[in-house]
């Protein structure tokens, strides 16, 4: 008997992870659609193409060795017998000691909602640099990103190893259950540094300081892009419960899900509200940043708050993005989607938010743990793109930006009866 349901609630661990990994697989789409409503029409096949591929390139490194260096395991070589360690040991120990109502889920499953959470990461920088990059050099430095650069500091965080071997981030109080700092500040920390040494779209800023708005091509699009991303948002904080099969876990996860849409709900209309009181308009864009504002700052804890705490997180990570994108505007750091505002300003402001309601986390660790992930994501990236800068080049000629990177970069129009 106890067997049977050790059997029954693997089955459905594993079922719910790798349901809750399509869901984050399918924020792809979301990225994808709501950079390509945010750019103009002579780009948008190429930002496409960059979606697309870095989901691609993200699955092939991380499973090359991405897994590896942040969990020690690798699914590259090896099949159910060689992946599945956790489940081996999980068999053995309910042998030995027997089963005590735990549950665990599939090796494989654990690598294929990982992976996806990679990707999340690399899609941040997408939309920061786009518009003015070269494709091959974004590809380049997305093998380096999803192999490397985000695999070792995940190995800090959620890995459990100690940072260059000095000390370990969990030992001094820091706690990031689905990832504003490890997967969303990282993603915006390569984007600041590829953004810096990129600089800013022609024409965006003028000579006497003034500042262009470039609005983008396709609104309901990014409305889209931004509703999928909200519902994939319950696959990457729910999944991060790891479990679903016992009491304890199922209301974990209907608290997760509960506290996700509620801090979305409330970016949204807090940054609705920002904005008309700044510009005097309802501003769709600054609406649709708000949510995603929303989304990463409770990530970071989505468990503990009640949903009223839920709700105000999420709308002071709404309020904090209408600021935010103001102020890199008037420094003159182009963000043509707001990427490094929604997922690194609030990423730190979700960081910061969960000693509030989780006591096993402390304001210094989380302080110490986002300094080490920024400067190492930003440090190592801004290298990175230094040496493709050298080799190959990161921008696209002046004529290439003018006429449109859809053309130069990728032969092809999104829309070619509109813009003949």
């Amino acid at each position: 008997m106890e067997d049977q349901i050790f059997q029954l609630q693997y089955a459905m661990d594993t079922f719910y992870f790798l349901v809750c990994g399509a869901l984050v697989m399918w924020m792809a789409a979301g990225f994808s659609m709501l950079e390509a409503g945010l750019v103009r029409s002579k780009n948008t096949t190429e930002i496409l193409t960059k979606n697309v591929a870095l989901f691609a390139i993200s699955c092939i490194m991380y499973l090359v060795c991405g897994y590896a260096i942040m969990y020690g395991g690798t699914f590259f070589l090896s099949g159910i017998e060689g992946g599945d360690s956790l489940v081996a040991d999980a068999l053995a120990s309910k042998a030995e000691e027997g089963f005590d109502g735990g549950s665990v889920y599939s090796g494989a499953s654990d690598f294929f909602f990982q992976v996806v959470f990679v990707a999340t990461a690399m899609s941040i920088v997408s939309g920061a640099v786009a518009e003015r990059m070269k494709l091959w050099a974004f590809l380049l430095f997305a093998v380096v990103m999803t192999g490397v650069i985000y695999p070792l500091e995940g190995s800090w965080t959620w890995g459990g190893n100690d940072v260059f071997g000095m000390f370990n981030l969990g030992d001094l109080g820091f706690s990031d259950f689905a990832g504003s700092g490890i997967v969303h500040m990282a993603g915006a920390a390569a984007a600041l540094a590829g953004v810096l040494l990129l600089g800013a779209r022609k024409g965006k800023y003028a000579a006497d300081g003034s500042i262009k708005a470039i609005p983008g091509a396709n609104l309901p699009m990014a409305t889209l892009g931004t509703f999928i991303l909200w519902m994939g948002w319950f696959g990457f904080n729910g999944g991060s419960v790891l479990k679903l099969a016992d009491v304890g876990s199922a209301n974990a996860v209907a608290m997760v899900f509960l506290n996700t849409n509620a801090a979305a709900a409330g970016g949204l209309v807090a940054a609705l509200l920002v904005a008309h009181a700044l510009f005097g308009k309802a501003d769709l864009t600054m609406a649709l940043n708000g949510a995603l504002a929303g989304l990463v700052a409770i990530t970071a804890e989505p468990s503990t708050p009640t949903a009223l705490q839920a709700t105000i997180f999420g709308a002071l990570g709404g309020v904090l993005v209408v600021f935010s994108i103001v102020f890199l505007d008037k420094i003159k750091i182009d963000d043509p989607v707001g990427a490094i505002s929604v997922h690194g300003s609030c990423g730190l402001l979700g960081l910061l938010l969960v000693p509030i309601t989780n006591d096993a986390s402390s304001f210094s660790g989380q302080i110490i743990g986002a300094l080490t992930i920024f400067i190492w994501v930003f440090v190592a990236s801004f290298i990175v793109w230094t040496v493709i800068k050298m080799v190959m080049g990161i921008r696209v000629s002046e004529e290439e930006e003018s006429q449109g990177v859809d053309v130069s970069e990728c032969g092809l129009e999104a829309y070619p009866e509109f813009t003949k």
